[in-house]
């Protein structure tokens, strides 16, 4: 999975973006990005306007957001930071630094959208007689028992996707490597807020097939590591919550976004007599806050925001 996904031809660091093959709430609507921008102004004024405000997007694509939110803050305090193992593209806003990992003693909003469903993990399968094995894969897509799983993966796996008693061909996804990952990122945090969105599970509702999957070309597709598709499985949003060590609050996208005044709800039809543009235009707000919040799609993304010195419950409550 890594290197497919990140090693040389590999799928995210590869000349074509990632809005090429699928579409996230970054892609789908600027309404998003003002969300993140109401969230960060509060958490600025939590943090007390510090100077300099940092802006870390980790899994950054080719730099959307960043440069969305750039364009409304002038203010030379705010940095922005994108975090991509890619090269960076070329006729990026020039205030959007570039680079390959989180740098750390920052003050200011990290943040994650669907980053960490693409950060690699194994898969742990039952067998016929009831031991697990990892799953392999060959670049055609054949599966294969890889041998057993490490003590690392056990302790995980018993503590957060428990197989004991599972049938022959249940899956868990193990996701130690993310909660790694995300506590390394949010420790980056000086003072501040992180954010990760992405989709996901928690312990009470972990898919008993697992959920790796692909993406090529806006199509679901199977998931064959050949670097030439996206290659994604939800996250495992407690384990990855309680990894960071930080006090956060944990809700739907859908939730997120109506506390933040993204609620799809369509304009009241007099105001098509009165002012028809503005009409139009509030109408298709609409259908993007609409999509951005439906529960079966982006709206049942999980936020999950740490505060790092910050209340993050109260932060959010602020933005909105």
């Amino acid at each position: 999975m890594d290197a497919a996904l990140y090693g040389p031809g590999g799928f995210f660091v590869g000349p074509a973006g990632p809005r090429d093959h699928f579409r996230t709430s970054v892609h789908a609507s600027p309404l998003f990005a003002g969300a993140i921008l109401r969230l960060l102004h509060a958490v600025d004024a939590a943090l007390g306007h510090p100077r300099p405000f940092d802006v870390v997007d980790v899994g950054a694509g080719r730099g959307e957001l960043l440069a969305a939110l750039a364009g409304h803050l002038p203010d030379p305090r705010f940095r922005f930071t994108a975090v991509e193992r890619a090269p960076r593209p070329a006729g990026l806003d020039p205030r959007v630094g570039w680079a390959a990992e989180p740098p750390p003693g920052r003050t200011g909003l990290l943040l994650a959208t669907e980053w960490l469903d693409n950060v690699p993990l194994d898969v742990a399968a039952v067998a016929a007689d009831g031991t697990v094995h990892l799953v392999g894969v060959a670049p055609d897509g054949t599966e294969r028992p890889a041998g057993p799983p490490s003590a690392a993966d056990l302790a995980w796996l018993r503590d957060w996707w428990p197989l004991d008693g599972a049938p022959p061909g249940a899956r868990a996804e193990i996701g130690h490597p993310r909660d790694a990952a995300w506590a390394a990122a949010v420790a980056t945090l000086d003072r501040g807020a992180a954010l990760a969105v992405d989709y996901g599970h928690h312990r009470d509702t972990r898919p008993r097939a697992g959920t790796l999957t692909g993406y090529r070309a806006g199509r679901q597709v199977p998931p064959v590591p050949d670097g030439g598709a996206d290659l994604t499985a939800h996250v495992a949003v407690d384990a990855v919550a309680a990894a960071a060590g930080h006090p956060y609050t944990l809700l739907t996208q859908r939730e997120a976004l109506r506390a933040l005044g993204v609620d799809g709800a369509r304009p009241p039809l007099a105001l098509a007599s009165t002012d028809p543009a503005a009409y139009l235009r509030a109408l298709a707000a609409a259908g993007a806050g609409a999509e951005l919040t439906d529960p079966a799609g982006l709206g049942g993304h999980w936020w999950l925001l740490h505060g790092v010195g910050v209340d993050p419950g109260r932060a959010l409550r602020c933005a909105g």
